[in-house]
């Protein structure tokens, strides 16, 4: 496993200002999972949970949903940085999320997170995060994008 950075500072965040943080260790996206985030969500669109059916689609297998791969940000985020010192993390914003190659079953995936822009505001440190989802074996990603944290460093 992969040494997590500590970022326990508005300054720490700031040395990677328009440099890649890191990329966490890959996950498998399996089909209990996917039918857990169907059940949690009730989004039981066919092409997600019907494995017969699925097979004889355009992607030859169940896909997970989009929302499934953007939902497991925070617990990949965790495997790359450890943030210490912030009384309180807040979820800003979801900036220029596109959606690339679908993710199928049984595929591997892992975070490449980068610190696109960081702002003090009165104390509280900004920072747009560069995401992308990057699928094992395949030449596009899941999607790229910005996720936008608000850290109440002490």
């Amino acid at each position: 496993m992969t040494e997590k950075t500590i970022i326990a500072s508005h300054e720490d965040i700031e040395k990677f200002n328009g440099r890649e943080v890191g990329r966490s260790p890959w996950k498998r996206i399996t089909q209990e999972r996917i039918i857990a985030f169907a059940d949690a969500t009730s989004d039981h669109q066919w092409i997600h949970i019907d494995i017969e059916r699925a097979a004889a689609s355009p992607f030859g297998a169940t896909i997970a949903h989009g929302f499934l791969t953007v939902s497991l940000l925070p617990s990949l985020l965790d495997e790359i940085i450890e943030v210490r010192n912030s009384e309180m993390t807040v979820n800003y914003a979801v900036e220029n999320l596109r959606f690339g190659t679908p993710v199928l079953v049984d595929s591997e995936v892992r975070l490449i997170l980068s610190v696109n822009g960081i702002r003090n505001l009165r104390g509280i440190t900004r920072v747009t995060l560069g995401v992308e989802m990057e699928i094992k074996g395949e030449k596009r990603s899941a999607y790229k994008g910005n996720i936008v944290l608000l850290y109440h460093f002490k």
